[in-house]
């Protein structure tokens, strides 16, 4: 089994303790491109296992242990992983399918993330779980917290989906609600500094990423794909992007893949935001990610952040990759879309990929015969405000029969036979 043996930083390749996982790196911050860390093994990952028995027996993302920080037996989980991966020939978008995330425990993709990090907050001791969150990574935080037997504090700011706070309550967490989105990362962070509170999620700014640790969960994701299509890559993977952290997961995950010998090329990255962040950056040529104001907060709170990460915008130029600004009516639209077509409802931010596609289909940068993987990264219920502007009012029906077939044919432009 591999064993982490440093933190390693993403843009320079300087080593720290494996209990930095508070920090970034300095060097990195200094020079005025922020840059998180990654965790790197005493040998290589995967090293030893034979690609057609590649995972253990474990019903969870902990079969792929010998590609992880720690072992199975060892693992914080609710059974996270093994989603499915599903045609979506009825979007008319090509080869696409669809990574469905919304089928973890807590609904969301931040379960793996939220595994990873618990697991290893575990094995240090840690006395309390802090994060900042406007939705998701704080319900699987607080889950997680609560399968670990450790206290989870989740500091959140108004205006956040009430469903999605509802779901940390239920879980035990302390929720704290704060009315300057600033103040979630300033309060986390007297935490974490000065009473030694185990952070999830960024908690500081300009931000890098998430928990190095949890970060190794989304590498799962990719061994996942690979092994559904049987070791032959997509050739695009898209996701909904704010930090980047499971973009730069999963491309790590591919690239351990790759320098096993398991698969001969690794896919090319797009993100889909709503700030214009990472398109910026790649036309410019900089190293960090710019800020770029929006004039009215996006329906997709789980990307909403005005500046994205190095660590998204490196997989996006290692991998050949594109970036795209997504807006609110795309978002809306591909939500009924999917709900009605494939009948999958999507989180906000979990459309943004299909509005990517659409697009980059149509200006060639994705080519007609190309297979794209979108990752669909929560569920719909979560924070069903979209959906409730996208579809008409239920009519009211008080008659019989030719008073329910014309309501179904004016509210909804069905007619009977």
């Amino acid at each position: 089994m591999p064993v982490p043996s440093a933190l390693v930083c993403i843009r320079c390749g300087a080593r720290r303790p494996v209990d930095h996982y508070a920090e970034d790196c300095p060097a990195c911050r200094a020079k005025g491109a922020p840059t998180n860390l990654t965790v790197a093994y005493d040998s290589r990952p995967g090293e030893g296992l034979k690609r057609d028995a590649p995972s253990g027996s474990a019903r969870s993302m902990w079969r792929w242990d010998g590609f992880l920080h720690a072992t199975a037996s060892e693992a914080v989980t609710l059974g996270e992983g093994n989603t499915p991966l599903l045609a979506a020939p009825g979007l008319g978008l090509g080869d696409v399918w669809i990574k469905d995330e919304s089928r973890n425990p807590t609904w969301s993709f931040k379960d793996r993330l939220a595994a990873g990090a618990l697991t290893m907050a575990r094995r240090f001791g840690a006395k309390v779980i802090a994060s900042s969150s406007s939705g998701n990574a704080g319900a699987a935080a607080a889950a997680y917290a609560a399968k670990a037997g450790i206290p989870c504090v989740v500091f959140t700011f108004v205006g956040s989906a009430g469903p999605l706070l509802l779901q940390m309550r239920a879980y035990g967490a302390m929720v704290v609600t704060v009315a300057d989105k600033a103040d979630r990362w300033r309060l986390q962070s007297l935490g974490v500094r000065e009473l030694g509170w185990y952070p999830t999620s960024p908690f500081f700014g300009p931000v890098v990423g998430s928990n190095p640790y949890g970060m190794e969960g989304y590498k799962t994701i990719a061994f996942e794909i690979a092994e559904a299509f049987d070791w032959q890559p997509p050739d695009w993977c898209v996701l909904p992007v704010c930090y980047g952290d499971a973009l730069y997961g999963m491309w790590k995950g591919f690239e351990e893949l790759k320098a096993l010998g398991w698969i001969d090329r690794t896919p090319r990255f797009v993100a889909a935001e709503v700030s214009g962040s990472l398109p910026a950056a790649l036309a410019s040529g900089d190293p960090m990610p710019p800020e770029v104001a929006r004039n009215a907060p996006s329906i997709a709170t789980s990307i909403g952040a005005a500046q994205a990460t190095v660590q998204a915008l490196d997989v996006l130029r290692r991998s050949r990759g594109a970036a795209v600004t997504v807006g609110d009516d795309e978002m809306r639209r591909w939500v009924v879309t999917l709900a009605a077509r494939e009948g999958i409802w999507p989180e906000a931010s979990s459309a943004a990929p299909f509005a990517a596609i659409e697009r980059l289909r149509a200006i060639g940068t994705i080519k007609p015969q190309e297979r794209c993987v979108a990752l669909l990264t929560a569920a719909g219920l979560k924070d069903p405000g979209p959906i409730e502007t996208a579809l008409p009012e239920p009519p009211l029906v008080t008659g019989g029969l030719p008073e329910l077939l014309a309501a179904l044919e004016n509210s909804y432009g069905f007619a009977h036979g």
